[in-house]
């Protein structure tokens, strides 16, 4: 028989020439497999000298490094689209079922919402898998309208506490947590529900009843035992620190981006922060949809058409969307500097009052020594126009 015609040994998905213990935020955590250090140099290496170089079509292959939350060895994951095939990879590389993961960080074994896994991976972060550890029901009576619950969800079914404010119903009840999976409200079963749905069915239980929640904490590491968060806000939108981003989506495959810019940073901040307010939810990549499907509409009819016909299943009240299209604008303006504000021309049309009022706003707040000079407004009879001939009266 011909030697060498065996049965090859499939590879195991986990790291054998790196230390058994789990690797911690803060530590050297190992980068990429295959990247050079110098520009775009993602996948395996180049081809060798005298080779045809391999197809354009071909994708580059992007592997990650994760770990179980409470600790395990080091695995790695590569060929995901979305989050579900995602929790697929991390199933197969540690021998458990998918299922059994409820979210992940990046860059941290913890619990910590400002690191929560979204719809976009630094090319260089590092996954922390939380899986299902001890369940408990809970009743709660509901004093107050407000319970001081932000819920968010995994994108594969499950929604959690993101955020218990300080102070409410929910902040006195000690066994209630930061990452806490609501599996059931008063026996119904919310596996498949929607954040937002979660919340709505929270903010209609009846004043001054009782209700029951079951809920499934998170496997906890040692040194996470008896830790409870409050789930700070988060100063920024946490986009990882590789040179770009793998963007998951719900629809289609997953897209390699560049960081956002400065401007998408500040729009998606201030849009997930309209949603905590108005829905009770934070999700940073609905914020980032959102903003992406606003920032090039020229008013807000526009913009209230892409998002019915991308995200209709939401029903976005109409104030809550004119809000919206103000926080784009907002954050439009604020990364511009004074020199580029004041020779920005602003057309006039439909929403020149919207951004004559921020202009208004602006120029309350300027000196006479910072306006150059030369200074033009052409919006008609638009609220900025107005303001620039009130600003010049009283300067």
């Amino acid at each position: 028989m011909p030697l060498g015609l065996g049965r090859r040994k499939k590879a195991s998905p986990l790291v054998e020439n790196e230390e058994a213990e789990p690797v911690r935020a803060g530590l050297n955590v190992p980068g990429l497999d295959g990247m050079d250090g110098v520009g775009g140099g993602l996948g395996e290496a180049t081809a060798q000298e005298g080779l045809p170089p391999p197809p354009t079509s071909l994708r580059p292959r992007l592997i990650f490094h994760t770990q179980l939350a409470h600790g395990s060895p080091t695995g790695r994951i590569e060929g995901f689209s979305n989050v579900r095939e995602l929790y697929a990879k991390i199933g197969e590389a540690f021998g458990i079922p998918p299922a059994e993961v409820m979210f992940c960080t990046l860059n941290t074994h913890k619990v910590d919402m400002d690191k929560l896994l979204g719809g976009q991976i630094g090319l260089e972060d590092f996954i922390f898998a939380h899986v299902k550890g001890q369940r408990k029901e809970v009743e709660v009576f509901k004093g107050e309208d407000a319970l001081g619950l932000t819920i968010t969800d995994n994108g594969a079914g499950y929604a959690f506490i993101k955020r218990i404010r300080e102070g409410s119903i929910i902040h006195q009840i000690q066994v209630i947590n930061v990452g806490d999976m609501i599996v059931s409200i008063n026996g119904h079963m919310l596996i498949g529900c929607r954040h937002y749905e979660v919340a709505k069915m929270l903010k209609e239980l009846p004043r001054g009843k009782t209700f029951v929640l079951k809920l499934v904490e998170p496997l906890k590491a040692f040194d996470m035992i008896s830790q409870r968060s409050g789930g700070s806000r988060s100063g920024g939108v946490q986009l990882g620190t590789g040179r770009g981003t793998l963007r998951l989506r719900s629809k289609g495959p997953a897209t390699v981006e560049e960081l956002p810019s400065a401007f998408e940073e500040k729009a998606i901040e201030k849009v997930d922060d309209l949603l905590e307010s108005y829905m009770g939810i934070r999700d940073s990549e609905l914020a980032a949809t959102m903003v992406e499907l606003g920032k090039d509409k020229k008013n807000p009819d526009e913009f209230a058409e892409a998002l019915d016909e991308t995200l209709g299943d939401f029903a976005f009240p109409d104030e809550f969307v004119f809000d919206v299209w103000g926080a784009i604008g907002d954050a439009k303006l604020s990364t511009l500097s004074t020199q580029n504000l004041f020779h920005w021309e602003v057309s006039h049309g439909d929403f020149s009052p919207l951004y004559g009022r921020i202009i208004s706003d602006l120029l309350t707040l300027l000196s006479p020594s910072a306006v150059p000079a030369g200074l033009h407004l052409h919006c008609g009879r638009s609220h900025a126009y107005c303001a620039a001939l009130d600003w010049n009266r009283h300067h």
